[in-house]
């Protein structure tokens, strides 16, 4: 039996400028909804994800 090797927490590079803005799209408006979801329930997980949101808006500014 071989060895298999996983590569986990491997970062595959976006070498389109259009696939890294629709992903960054993405996980904008993934992060704002986990964000409204958590506001009254959980307020300091609430504020993370709308960091992370605030982020990932910055670098899709300066991608566009």
């Amino acid at each position: 039996m071989e060895k298999q090797y996983c590569k986990v927490g491997s970062v595959t590079p976006i070498a389109a400028k259009a696939d890294a803005i629709t992903m960054l799209e993405y996980q904008y408006r993934n992060f704002l909804d986990k964000a409204s979801n958590m506001k009254y329930s959980d307020t300091k997980l609430g504020e993370f994800f709308e960091q992370k949101a605030k982020k990932i808006q910055k670098a899709l500014d300066s991608l566009v």
